[in-house]
């Protein structure tokens, strides 16, 4: 038995970050991993993905070369070479990882860790031994896992989740893609793209339901000019995969139709991982697949805490870090600020990027607000013509009474290092006359944040 200050159950953005700053604050600090070091977003989520996509932006860019005014000719692909730099992408990240606990002097324990009956962590290795540590405090970081619907089995072969589906062995030339949350939009992206004929099926009235009613508008006429058919209100209602290929059977509005493809992305988002984890055992308490957590992560039992993915809010490696810093400095005898959720920026890598933050018009509307909205296409940006990336647009909300800014939402190049602005903006508290009167460089794809609010308060220049 090793005793510890700190030991966290899980090594994703939220466990492995919680670790960092633990020991930073000079606490003996263990992480205990059952698979890889940076967990699901590090190995399998976010940094593998955005690999795959540059590929398929660099291979877009190709094959509009002659719009730059530049000639390549016969530019070919090679799926196995783009997985392969992607595994190779996420691989150095790890390794990364790897140097981080190191550094920090931080024990990495592998194997399955889970709380015993009196607060301890039982870890099961690889070869079936059990070894027991204590802790001071411990911190459940164990993340999620892709969601499988009831009337679809996983069968990782025609019928896969999102780690198979940056991993094929070879491209499909067709794919059903269930679900248009970030997950399946930027896959529909990367194989269509990649030359994949896609199909989305969405339940929700609007693809990625959670953003701006006109994001998901702008979104599908692009994603159908690229060739991806799109069908909402629908539901996947069975998959045969049978034969050589699948056939899935969808209800549409318009009657009940069967779609014959390669392969069915099944991206209905994700489940919490709590089996296993010795939560009944501790007496933890839980809910609907979330444990029940106080403002600074504690559970109902005392010095043992919880953070990321497995706690209410959204399912975000950004979230998860600043949960884990929060938790850990509160732990040490600090006094952070809880969290505020309302200020939580999501971005989505498919091509235009999204990027939002706050609430959506509607949102705004249906809380009471008199707003004022401003919208700024990327076709009146300077940079954005000069970089051949007019599609998409600025949208931003401000309370008419006060100035306080409610909400952002973009779609665009790059629009993702654009948000940060906004979180700031609005983590100080900065009206739209502030943000008007800021001036903003030119030519850059950020000064369309400005020219919005310009538009919202009825002095736009460029439009």
């Amino acid at each position: 038995m090793a005793n510890f200050d700190l030991i966290v159950i899980g090594s994703g953005p939220g466990g492995y970050v919680a670790a960092i700053r633990a020991s930073q604050l000079g606490m003996k600090t263990a992480i205990v991993e059952k698979e890889s070091l940076g967990g699901i977003c590090l190995n399998w989520g976010c940094i593998p993905t955005k690999a795959l996509l540059k590929s398929a932006q660099v291979y877009e860019y190709i094959q509009h070369a002659s719009d730059y005014g530049i000639t390549i000719k016969d530019a070919k692909h090679d799926f196995e070479a783009v997985v392969k730099r992607s595994r190779g992408v996420a691989d150095g990240m790890s390794k990364g990882v790897q140097f981080l606990m190191k550094k920090n002097k931080i024990e990495v324990i592998m194997g399955m860790g889970k709380l015993t009956k009196d607060k301890k962590v039982e870890v099961t290795k690889a070869d079936g031994s059990k070894e027991i540590h204590e802790a001071k405090s411990i911190i459940l970081a164990t993340g999620g896992r892709a969601r499988e619907l009831p009337n679809i089995k996983i069968d990782g072969e025609k019928v896969i989740e999102y780690r198979k589906a940056m991993s094929l062995p070879k491209q499909p030339k067709s794919m059903v893609i269930i679900g248009s949350g970030a997950i399946g939009v930027e896959f529909a992206y990367f194989y269509a793209t990649m030359g994949t004929k896609v199909t989305i099926v969405e339940f929700m009235p609007r693809i990625v339901p959670v953003e701006d009613a006109d994001v998901s508008k702008e979104l599908e006429k692009i994603y159908k000019k690229k060739g991806i058919d799109i069908h909402t209100n629908s539901s996947v209602e069975s998959v045969d995969s049978k034969g050589k290929t699948c056939k899935v059977s969808v209800k549409t509005p318009a009657g009940n139709i069967v779609i014959e493809c390669d392969v069915v992305l099944s991206a209905a988002g994700v489940v919490t991982n709590l089996e296993g984890i010795g939560l009944e055992e501790a007496g933890v308490k839980h809910d609907k697949g979330k444990v029940l957590v106080d403002d600074f992560y504690q559970t109902n039992v005392p010095n043992v805490y919880a953070i990321g993915d497995i706690v209410k809010g959204p399912a975000l490696a950004h979230v998860a870090s600043a949960e884990g810093i929060i938790c850990v400095e509160k732990i040490a005898g600090h006094h952070p600020q809880p969290l505020n959720y309302g200020n939580i920026p999501g971005c989505t890598y498919c091509s235009p990027e999204i990027s939002s933050v706050g609430m959506t018009e509607e949102a705004a509307k249906a809380a009471g607000y008199d707003i004022k909205v401003g919208k700024f296409p990327f076709s009146a940006s300077g940079k954005a013509s000069a970089a051949g990336a007019k599609e998409g647009f600025v949208k931003v909300i401000y309370d008419a009474k006060y100035g306080e800014w409610l909400g952002a939402h973009m779609i665009g190049a790059n629009v993702t290092e654009m948000i940060a602005e906004v979180v700031v903006a609005r983590n100080l508290e900065t009206t739209g006359h502030e943000i008007l009167k800021s001036v903003h460089p030119h030519p850059t794809m950020s000064e369309a944040i400005m020219e919005a609010t310009a538009m919202a308060y009825g002095e736009v220049i460029h439009l």
